[in-house]
């Protein structure tokens, strides 16, 4: 089964409670109480996605957190991303200038290594294709499967 870590599922869940708050600035408490996400993992996750230009943040009585761009301009690949890091399903991945990001003991007689790249590239597409606006908005009713005969 390919998942998700909990801090990037998380995050998921912390972007778009921020996002349904329509650029009102929130604390970490207020995102814990809204999603059940514990305050210590709220502000680890927020403070990740601060750092990953994905939330801006104020000082002061109404300060807290809001999304740094428009819901509809950040992508869950965004999200992940910076939480994660790149996208990349295997250890024998390459950054964006193919320096290795980690390496692999079958490195050199891998045949299988020089696929990943365009699976790697699909996946993140797809990722990268549905926004924290889609993912705010409300829950439309699931699509009822065609019926072949």
């Amino acid at each position: 089964m390919l998942r998700l870590t909990n801090l990037a599922d998380y995050a998921v869940v912390v972007m778009t409670a921020a996002a349904r708050c329509d650029g009102d600035c929130l604390s970490a408490g207020a995102v814990a109480a809204r999603t059940g996400i514990p305050v210590p993992t709220v502000a680890k996750v927020m403070g990740l996605l601060k750092r990953g230009g994905l939330l801006a943040s104020s000082r002061g009585v109404a300060g807290g957190f809001r999304l740094a761009r428009a819901a509809a301009a950040i992508s869950v690949a965004d999200i992940i991303e910076a939480v994660e890091g790149p996208i990349a399903l295997t250890n024998c991945q390459h950054g964006p200038d193919h320096e290795p990001v980690s390496a692999c003991a079958l490195e050199g007689s891998c045949a299988v290594r020089p696929h990943w790249r365009p699976i790697n590239l699909a996946v993140r597409t797809a990722l990268a294709a549905v926004t924290l606006g889609d993912l705010a908005a409300p829950a439309r009713a699931p699509l009822r499967p065609l019926v072949t005969a």
